[in-house]
């Protein structure tokens, strides 16, 4: 199977990918991740623990992994809109904790709005550069706030 696009040329700045890394324990850097973005503007209808659920089921042995999914309701809806409704197979823009080593915790995320684009989803396509300047702005702060907090 052949792909639409070369994942070897897709660069960081494509994606939207933004990282952290928290000194803390996994807990409290959940707790701090949820707040954060809380504060900047998102709200977290969807949350779950990868490693919980993958270590019950397949006892798999994962170390903590946790998906914060945040939203920002009002970008969402223009985005719905400006991709034909589509872009809610991508929802809500997952804001990924896993812990790299006890008391050191990595924060991730990827613009679901730059994928979107990369995948031809954007069917409006200048009301979709504007969400996607207003979220890369949101998430912009709310990785700054990680880092000062």
């Amino acid at each position: 199977m052949s792909l639409p696009i070369d994942p070897a040329a897709v660069k960081a700045g494509d994606i939207g990918e933004k990282r952290a890394t928290l000194e803390m324990d996994h807990e409290e850097a959940v707790e701090h991740v949820r707040e954060v973005f809380t504060e900047n503007g998102f709200g977290i209808p969807v949350e779950f623990s990868v490693s919980d659920m993958l270590n019950e089921k397949v006892d798999a042995e994962r170390d903590p992994y946790h998906v914060l999914g945040a939203c920002n309701p009002s970008v969402a809806d223009r985005a719905l809109e400006a991709t034909d409704n589509r872009l809610g197979a991508l929802m809500p823009c997952n804001v990924v904790v896993w812990e790299e080593s006890p008391g050191v915790q990595t924060v991730y995320h990827v613009s679901i709005m730059r994928i979107a684009r990369l995948l031809g989803l954007d069917a409006d396509c200048e009301t979709m550069e504007e969400i996607i300047g207003e979220t890369g702005e949101l998430v912009e702060a709310a990785y700054d706030d990680l880092d000062s907090s």
